[in-house]
């Protein structure tokens, strides 16, 4: 139990920087989806480019960060911990520094190849983010090792507020004083309409790389050592994890590549920008998964060797699916409001939004299943699922984008980590048992999904409005019902806890 509430407490910190930044970073969908118009496409360029902005992230960090996790913990001895640090360092950094020589050496014909012939520049200044991006990932993680939740946290949140007020600046306020005859002139040295989208990758590579300056700490120091010999070894285990990256990353991203080749032109960046604002909605769940993912990853590597590890880990899944679940059923009962995060000419969309967040609830599970094969070194088998995983993803997407759009894309994800999902529990419990609590993860499921079908039926009868907001919050109500006499008895609880149980 302590260490249960050991990963609640560095979940929360985690969680806040994820749930508050990504709150906070939702203040930009309403702007985007306001002064870029449906009809442009012009979201849909921002959500194909950052889906190929987040599969680069994989191939660049190409398995170093649990990799640098799992060789860290493997001994006590601080000399050898920094050596496996500076070797990740210098490995991560040198690939991220050719990959921006080859990227902006070749930018015109990958522009003319991506359809980005009229913008280059866009697609050079997110090669430069990512491979910054990617440097990061390697001084958040020793944060995360050296258990330092909160500088984590404020860098994370940083950047969000720097991102946030730039865009708020060059979408808002620059607009409106460009039109002015009276800023016109002062204004347009700084700020054209033509430019666009373009404003927002410039703001994401100068607030990331501003982001940077504030690893002093971590990054000077200590001597860096570069062992050969250890680097081998670190890439043998991380080779498969960077094709369980690849395939777990397409798994996300595939739809929004595939969708503008299947659908070409202006109609496809016009749905592709549709499809995307809806998704952001259904994001919450990827911040709780994230949010556990931060606490959950240096939290398995350092207890794996406790009696009590696998009892431990099959808790974790039960409290894991409940509040998932939990988000799930909050997110589609106030729809109805957190809609209004978008745009009107948007919402013809948000009919994806539960298939998309089932979807994330599947991928979480599969990355409470995933840690058996990297605790037992067979990473390999990864690789395997969330590549099977990923095949069923593009295959769907490419058989059925033409016939049903992006309603397609949020299918495909449920299939693709369903896939994944199953064949990862059904192998691990040969190798790696773990009595998972099942019946009473079926039972709370199961429970989910009566709730939703109510929800639906509230719908259907009673339409939007407040007597359909009222009637979801009671089954809300009813399933945190559940949830307390089964699992968080109000005895429990701290403060509140004394009155309860007298």
């Amino acid at each position: 139990m302590a260490n249960l509430k050991s990963l609640a407490k560095e979940t929360a910190i985690y969680g806040l920087s994820s749930i508050v930044g990504r709150f906070l970073n939702y203040l930009l969908v309403p702007l985007y989806t306001a002064q870029l118009a449906a009809s442009s496409g012009g979201y849909g360029v921002i959500t194909e480019v950052y889906s190929y902005v987040a599969l680069l992230l994989v191939f660049l960090t190409f398995g170093m960060e649990t990799t640098f996790f799992r060789f860290i913990n493997k001994t006590s001895d601080e000399a050898e911990r920094m050596r496996v640090y500076s070797t990740t360092l210098i490995t991560v950094g040198s690939v991220g520094l050719f990959f921006c020589a080859a990227i902006l050496g070749f930018l015109s014909p990958i522009a003319n190849v991506l359809g980005y012939a009229a913008h280059p520049e866009f697609l050079g200044m997110m090669a430069v983010c990512v491979a910054i991006d990617a440097f990061q990932c390697i001084p958040f993680a020793y944060l995360r090792f050296r258990r330092r939740p909160l500088k984590f946290a404020a860098l994370k949140l940083l950047f969000i507020v720097m991102n946030i007020a730039l865009n708020l600046v060059y979408f808002l306020l620059l607009p409106t004083l460009y039109a002015d005859p009276d800023w016109h002139d002062a204004v347009a040295s700084i700020y054209h309409p033509s430019f666009g989208v373009g404003y927002a990758f410039a703001i994401n590579l100068c607030c990331t790389s501003l982001i940077t300056l504030f690893f002093f700490r971590e990054l000077t120091g200590f001597r860096y050592v570069f062992d050969k010999q250890l680097l081998q070894q670190m890439l043998r285990y991380a080779w498969p994890i960077l094709i369980l990256g690849i395939a777990g990353i397409l798994n996300q991203t595939a739809d929004k590549i595939i969708f503008p080749q299947v659908v070409p032109g202006q109609e496809g960046k016009v749905q592709l920008g549709i499809y995307g604002a809806s998704v952001k909605i259904a994001m919450i769940m990827a911040m709780i998964t994230q949010a556990f993912r931060y606490a959950y990853e240096p939290f398995v590597f350092s207890k794996s060797q406790e009696k009590d590890s696998r009892e431990t880990y099959a808790s974790a899944m039960k409290y894991f699916i409940i509040f998932t679940l939990l988000a799930f059923l909050l997110v589609v009962g106030y729809l109805d409001i957190l809609k209004r995060i978008i745009a009107p000419d948007y919402w013809e969309g948000l009919r994806v939004v539960p298939i998309v967040m089932a979807a994330e609830i599947m991928m979480g599970v599969y990355f409470n299943l995933s840690f058996w094969y990297k605790l037992t070194d067979r990473t390999i088998w990864g690789a395997f699922f969330s590549g099977a995983g990923c095949l069923v993803l593009i295959a769907i997407n490419l058989i059925f984008i033409p016939t049903y759009g992006y309603m397609a894309c949020a299918w495909a994800g449920v299939a693709g980590y369903g896939t994944a999902m199953v064949l990862s529990y059904f192998v691990g419990q040969h190798y790696y048992p773990i009595r998972y609590p099942l019946k009473s993860i079926a039972v709370y499921v199961f429970l989910a999904g009566l709730c939703y079908a109510a929800m639906l039926l509230v719908q259907h009868y009673c339409g939007s409005g407040m007597v359909s907001l009222l009637a979801n919050t009671v089954i809300v109500a009813a399933f945190v019902g559940h949830i307390l006499y089964h699992d968080f008895p109000l005895s429990r609880l701290p403060l509140v806890g004394k009155y309860f149980r007298r």
